[in-house]
């Protein structure tokens, strides 16, 4: 199966951008010179041709966006692979087209356009990639994620953040238009180390979409009962983002406002809500543009994003169609 066969045409060919020759990072005859390379991008890892004679063609393009990097690997032959821990890192693996066996922590799981895995940091790991697997890598700094979730959680890890390794990409609208939107901006040719903020908030977006679109060891399941009995504080500060949504307001100011410590606000929300607070606020300005949007009385989506604190239009568009569906574009033309 190919990728073509089940992702938008627009993900297609963004995902096409990555064979651009300006980011083929290398193509070798050899394993041992491939995996010198892959070694400096990921962990040393051993390669091994499973069939007597193969050639052992590999090709890699790769695309380093600061905290996060976007790479595509592909092996012609079959190949046995045993990487290192990757100690520092998360690894999302996507393959594009063919197969590949992933065997972690115990658990097998036969991979393909469908299915991707996630390797955590502290995973034992070993694969093997089929003839003409071409895979869509995505590197994550395990700094990144974690000073993320400790952002979520309001209060410390009390033991390693940990992925469930399979995972139906194809299933999650918010990953797929990440990686779209990921794949768009790296095609313009920015120069991330000149706008540190942009790539800065590009890595914030990776970590919450990851966060909040795979299961992992602090995220609630989908099927989960909360209580809908929320307490005081809770409601106190949900009722004042509805009232306030227009000011700026930070996570201090609402914990003032619910009369309780950071670290409780936090606590509170995510227990009964399911979000941090912080986020709240976000998804409500998010439904106040819609509503504009779907009112008739804007004629400009740029304007109705700033008016509710959205400065960066490449993340507020990509945020807007991941949780309603459609572009702002689209909602405008609804009315």
């Amino acid at each position: 199966m190919l990728i073509n066969d089940i992702v938008s045409p627009r993900l297609s060919a963004a995902l096409s951008h990555l064979n651009s020759s300006a980011n083929l990072l290398f193509t070798s005859a050899t394993l041992e010179q491939a995996g010198a390379v892959v070694g400096r991008i990921f962990k040393p890892c051993q390669v091994d041709l499973v069939d007597r004679g193969a050639r052992a063609d590999v090709r890699m393009h790769h695309i380093p966006m600061g905290e996060i990097s976007l790479n595509r690997l592909r092996y012609s032959s079959r190949v046995d692979i045993a990487p290192c821990l990757m100690k520092d890192f998360f690894l999302v693996q996507m393959p594009l087209h063919g197969s590949a066996t992933v065997v972690s922590e115990g658990q097998e799981i036969l991979s393909g356009p469908q299915l991707a895995t996630v390797i955590n940091p502290e995973d034992v790991t070993r694969m093997r990639w089929e003839p003409g697997n071409d895979q869509f890598l995505l590197r994550i700094s395990r700094s990144l994620l974690e000073n993320m979730l400790v952002g979520q959680l309001g209060q410390p890890l009390n033991e390693p953040l940990r992925f469930e390794t399979a995972f139906r990409w194809q299933e999650n609208p918010a990953w797929c238009a990440l990686i779209g939107y990921l794949l768009e901006c790296a095609s313009q040719g920015l120069d991330l180390e000149k706008h540190r903020l942009i790539r800065q908030q590009m890595e914030q977006l990776v970590a919450t979409t990851l966060l909040n679109s795979h299961q992992h060891n602090y995220r609630q399941p989908a099927d989960s009962k909360r209580s809908s009995i929320r307490p005081a504080h809770v409601r106190r500060v949900q009722e004042y983002i509805h009232a306030h949504a227009h000011e700026t307001l930070s996570a201090e100011a609402l914990a003032g406002i619910g009369g309780v410590s950071l670290r409780g606000l936090y606590a509170g929300f995510k227990n009964f809500l399911g979000v941090s607070p912080m986020q709240y606020l976000r998804d409500t300005r998010m439904e106040r543009v819609r509503a504009e949007l779907l009112s008739g009385e804007v004629n400009n989506v740029t304007g109705a994003a700033l008016r509710w604190g959205f400065a960066h239009m490449g993340r507020f568009s990509a945020e807007y169609r991941a949780r309603f569906g459609e572009t702002p574009s689209q909602s405008m033309r609804k009315r």
